[in-house]
């Protein structure tokens, strides 16, 4: 399932291609035709994510509410100068094109559209229903209103292991099995370590990694973990080659050599998911954890494991 990494990188292109500019809204599919009808030719406001929900926001507060789930795409295309909007292909459930190209109301943007596909949700929605999912979901560490103490109180309140509170959306928003896996061996704690038995400074260090790590996804499409140390450029290996892309240090590394130890990367099921971790570098119940003043790309947060 996407991260939220991936779901702030669509809402920015989103934003980019069509925020101020009148849009075509369709459904060649079919399953959302009534609702595109009430929205077509509107101006589109912006769209923002929050964890692994999409808003797409149309004039006059009405909003077009998407969760991809595990198999949905909402592709982003600009036209060059003189191409034509291809016809759809596939079962698109929502299309979004530009009413006009370069000139629109001194607009010089190209033209553009966008298809969802394999979305488990696309609804029209008002602002009401928008808060009430806000509502639902913790803080989001790539929105700016995100609140961390809100998380670490229901956090340290759990005895439920800390594997499955960081991928409870309600405790923490657009955080996914890879981000879960990664933060967890960079603080060197256990997935099936108590929550409460966590101190703050961990949490906040956590919290600060996935600030720093889930923004330079964003950034770059992908998710890399990996300190500079351990790239492998430094360490002199051939590059992680997975279809989720990205230098990871446990994540479906299960049987593989912990690249800061050796030992050998270890896997289980937790609440129908499975978890990765390195038993020398995440002894079990217990954090070598500290905070550290490093800075830069993938230092922030814990101690180096």
């Amino acid at each position: 399932m996407p991260e939220g990494h991936t779901l702030r990188k669509l809402a920015d292109d989103l934003a980019a291609a069509f925020a101020g500019r009148a849009v075509r809204v369709t459904s060649p599919q079919g399953r959302f035709a009534a609702d595109a009808e009430q929205v077509d030719g509107s101006r589109l406001v912006g769209a923002e994510s929050a964890g692994k929900h999409l808003f797409v926001e149309l004039e006059g507060e009405r909003y077009v509410h998407v969760h991809l789930g595990l198999i949905g795409r909402f592709d982003v295309h600009v036209l060059d100068a003189g191409e034509e909007v291809p016809a759809p292909v596939g079962a698109v459930r929502l299309r979004l094109v530009t009413v006009a190209g370069p000139g629109e109301a001194g607009d010089p943007r190209p033209r553009a559209y966008a298809d969802l596909r394999g979305a488990i949700l696309c609804d029209l929605v008002g602002p009401a229903k928008r808060e009430q999912v806000l509502a639902r979901l913790g803080p989001d560490p790539l929105r700016a209103d995100a609140d961390p103490d809100l998380a670490w109180r229901r956090i340290s309140r759990s005895p439920r292991a800390i594997g499955d509170l960081l991928m409870d959306q309600k405790v923490l928003a657009g955080v996914g099995n890879v981000y879960r896996a990664e933060v967890l061996f960079r603080h060197r704690i256990h997935p099936l370590r108590p929550g409460n038995t966590l101190r703050v400074g961990q949490w906040q260090a956590m919290w600060a990694d996935l600030v720093e790590l889930m923004a330079e996804g964003v950034r770059t499409g992908r998710i890399d973990t990996v300190r500079p140390e351990h790239t492998p450029e430094a360490m002199g290996r051939e590059p992680r080659r997975d279809d989720h892309g990205g230098e990871v240090y446990v994540y479906r590394r299960t049987s593989m050599p912990c690249l800061v130890c050796t030992s050998t990367v270890r896997t289980s099921v937790l609440v129908g998911r499975n978890v990765f971790w390195c038993p020398q570098c995440q002894p079990k119940f217990r954090s070598r954890a500290v905070r550290s003043p490093s800075k830069g790309p993938g230092a922030a947060g814990g101690a180096r494991p």
